[in-house]
C-alpha cells in the first residue's frame, strides 16, 4: 500500500498515525507540508529512521523545493517528481491519503 501524507508532523500526529498502521513492504509518500517529516531534525526523524527498515519513504521534490528544505533531506528518503508520484500509484495497487 502507498500511504500519502500531506500534513506537517509539527502540527498534527497524522504521520505518526500513518507509521503505526503501515505494514512492512508498504511505502510512504510525503507531499505538501508532509515533506517537513523528511527533514533532519524533525520531530519524527527517529521514528522514520526506525520504520525505514521495513517501509520505503519518498518525498515530493517540488514540495521540498518550494519550502526550501531539500538540503535537509534525511538519508534513505527518495525524492520523486510528479511523474514519480504517478509511478508510485501504479506500483502500489492501493493507496491511502492521510488527511
Amino acid at each position: 500500500m502507498l500511504h500519502i501524507v500531506n500534513k506537517s508532523p509539527f502540527q498534527t500526529s497524522t504521520l505518526k498515525s500513518c507509521l503505526a498502521m503501515a505494514q512492512p513492504g508498504s511505502a510512504v509518500l510525503l507531499i505538501e507540508d508532509g515533506v517537513y517529516g523528511a527533514t533532519t531534525g524533525s520531530a519524527i526523524e527517529a521514528e522514520i529512521r526506525q520504520a525505514s527498515t521495513a517501509i520505503k519513504f519518498y518525498a515530493l521534490q517540488p514540495d521540498m523545493d518550494a519550502r526550501g528544505v531539500t538540503p535537509k533531506l534525511m538519508d534513505g528518503i527518495t525524492l520523486v517528481d510528479y511523474s514519480g508520484f504517478v509511478d508510485l500509484t501504479v506500483e502500489y495497487s492501493t493507496s491511502h491519503s492521510w488527511l
